[in-house]
């Protein structure tokens, strides 16, 4: 792997694998409280892999991918709307927006938090049956404290 491959991903700074799922669920409950309509969000937790291009003893990173599927299909759009506004506030940077190239031509948002170090991903399936949000929140490279093992989930 080139030099190119580890400067992608920012450092996290240090934590167990713990602390840093708890942090990255913490992120997920903003973005939740941020689409502001009620809906269901999925139920899997985050996840553990190892961080690219970095020593897989050492590095780590947490994915937390969940779908939020609003209680009216009309609130897809809306949660949209409040997702772009909200994901440009606090800390929060909207990094990218553009329509996919599926046939329903879905909306994404992709935003980063730096001082977080977190990112996060949204495709809005609103033309679907269900409509729903499709969410993912990942984390920057945490090191594992010295004498700690990652737990991987």
């Amino acid at each position: 792997m080139s030099d190119d491959d580890t400067s992608t991903i920012p450092l996290a700074g240090t934590a167990g694998t713990d602390d840093a799922v708890a942090a990255v669920k913490a992120v997920s409950s903003q973005v939740y409280e941020f689409t502001g309509v009620p809906g269901k969000a999925s139920e899997p937790g985050p996840g553990v892999k190892a961080c690219p291009g970095r020593d897989p003893e050492k590095y780590f990173q947490v994915y937390h991918p969940w779908n939020f599927a609003p209680t009216s299909a009309a609130d897809n759009d809306v949660a949209m709307k409040h997702l772009k506004e909200k994901l440009s506030t606090g800390g929060w940077v909207l990094k990218d927006e553009y329509r996919d190239n599926s046939p329903n031509k879905n909306l994404n948002l992709v935003a980063d938090n730096d001082a977080k170090k977190m990112s996060v991903s949204i495709v809005a399936y609103s033309k679907d049956d269900v409509p729903s949000l499709a969410i993912e929140v990942v984390s920057g490279c945490y090191q594992v404290p010295e004498g700690q093992t990652i737990k991987h989930s």
